[in-house]
């Protein structure tokens, strides 16, 4: 007979992404070591899960803290908002200071006992009726040890002590270096039920924070690292990109491109949840279509968001404006909102948080990225793909219409868009190529692909004047227009002069 399986009570953290990563929360009643070295988020981690019980799940926090002092804790978590005083004042935190006084000398190990400390534990639990406590930086304990064996004892005891009290606990540790063993002793992963690693390492002259479950003692969760952010207006927030599932819903409704002749290529306009992709050279109209695309929104009374990563707000509106639209009047009235904001301020984890906090803020129908390939400059080619997808499948989640540019390295053709790391993850693609005939310098448009629906396979010549783009008539009798080496078919050539030297027929 097969025995029925269990799962392990979960605690919701209440931190956001975590849930998701550990599917459900904290395993309840159990402690978890969360390593990693200095400037990696522990303490704000920790502090947040405090925060979160009290106000989010009604469950009262003790916080133990064997490095800062209480008044420096309440100082510095005031810049996220956190007013832990007042809580402490409501008796809804308790904090229980285990720092060192100045000048006071380290504990012998002969006389270490921990006695005092669990019964000071115990003592603040029951006065508030704690459910969560943390114990920040409890490796402060052991600087003077050099048995690794003492260290594995003593924190059996404390683990063992606060499991008999019936609460969900997070133990701090530091760690010497983001690749090496858990902690400084290598037997902290051994005590605890659960351990969390978060990295800070650096990437491209920029930090990049993830956090990785090493270990859920018979518990379900996700493996490998996330990366996450630190900021003052949401604390912690972890960005499970790799545990996205593909469950967004598709639309049949179409909406118009803000072009017409584009419309009518696309078999009569864009899908409603669909990112479109226009890829092309510096100058060859990309911009233009975004403008073509927010005003296709404005004229309909729908919300556009439009975000800048190569040019400001002034000059966005100053290259519409000479086409005669009207981002300024849009903007007054509540139907456009230009975020402008260059990618090398910040990591890409911090740039998707703002932009998502941007989108749910505004609830736009329409998204615009001018341009995606300006963010590739922020980050390694695995986060800038991790970034792209966060942002996607926020904006399909949503079901709302999102356009992004890509600009290609070179003038004349350029690498196939198929071989980067966007065009996966796009429903329609749209190409523009600069197209040298006769030493002149014309521009080509088609669309590669888009999913679910046919489309015109032609590549179209397009102009731009002062009103805007104008798509023209296919290229006819000619190839290689898509890398760069346009060339004249030779039966058009022959055919074209055997007209103007074939007999003409007599006038009767």
């Amino acid at each position: 007979m097969a025995t029925e399986r269990k799962e392990i009570e979960k605690l919701p953290t209440g931190i956001p992404g975590f849930d998701q990563i550990t599917t459900g929360g904290l395993p309840k009643n159990r402690t978890t070591v969360v390593a990693g070295t200095a400037g990696s988020g522990k303490t704000v981690l920790a502090l947040q899960f405090l925060f979160a019980g009290v106000h989010e799940y009604g469950q009262a926090g003790v916080f133990v803290t064997f490095e800062e002092s209480p008044a420096d804790l309440m100082q510095n978590v005031r810049s996220f908002g956190w007013d832990l005083e007042d809580l402490v004042s409501q008796k809804k935190i308790a904090v229980v200071d285990a720092s060192p006084e100045p000048g006071e000398e380290a504990i012998q190990s002969g006389t270490f006992d921990l006695s005092a400390l669990l019964a000071r534990i115990e003592n603040a639990v029951s006065s508030v009726k704690a459910k969560r406590v943390i114990l920040d930086a409890v490796g402060a304990l052991f600087p003077q040890f050099t048995d690794s064996n003492i260290v594995r004892r003593e924190l059996h005891r404390i683990a063992a002590g606060l499991r008999r009290l019936g609460v969900t606990t997070i133990i701090t540790l530091e760690r010497t270096d983001e690749e090496g063993g858990v902690g400084r002793f290598g037997v902290e992963e051994f005590v605890a039920d659960n351990v969390l690693i978060l990295r800070n390492r650096l990437e491209q002259e920029k930090r990049r924070r993830t956090i990785e479950i090493l270990k859920f003692r018979g518990a379900v969760h996700q493996k490998g690292e996330y990366p996450f952010t630190v900021d003052s207006e949401a604390g912690v927030t972890i960005i499970p990109l790799s545990a996205i599932e593909l469950k967004q819903r598709s639309s049949i409704i179409r909406v118009p491109s803000g072009v017409p002749e584009l419309d009518k290529m696309c078999g009569g306009g864009m899908y409603r949840d669909s990112i479109i992709l226009v890829s092309g050279a510096t100058g060859a109209g990309k911009t233009l279509t975004v403008t073509h695309y927010v005003k296709a929104a404005i004229d309909a009374g729908q919300r556009a968001l439009l975000f800048g990563a190569e040019e400001s707000r002034e000059q966005l509106t100053r290259n519409a404006a000479s086409w005669g639209v009207d981002f300024e009047k849009a903007e007054r009235e509540g139907l456009l909102r230009i975020v402008c904001r260059y990618p090398e301020i910040m990591g890409l984890e911090d740039h998707l948080l703002r932009m998502r906090r941007d989108i749910d803020e505004f609830k736009p129908s329409r998204i615009a990225v001018d341009s995606m390939s300006a963010y590739e400059r922020a980050g390694s080619r695995k986060s800038f793909r991790e970034f792209v997808i966060g942002l996607t499948s926020h904006i399909k989640h949503l079901e709302i219409t999102g356009l992004i540019t890509n600009t290609t390295p070179m003038l004349m053709g350029g690498e196939s868009i198929t071989e980067t790391h966007i065009s996966t993850i796009t429903d329609t693609i749209i190409l523009l190529r600069y197209v040298e005939l006769h030493g002149e310098m014309r521009r080509g448009l088609a669309i590669l692909k888009m999913r679910g629906t046919q489309h015109e396979k032609d590549i179209r010549e397009y102009v731009i004047d002062s009103e805007g783009m104008h798509i023209k008539a296919p290229f006819r009798g000619i190839h290689g227009i898509l890398t760069g080496t346009p060339t004249y078919m030779f039966t058009r050539e022959r055919d074209n002069l055997a007209d103007m030297f074939s007999p003409r027929p007599e006038q009767g």
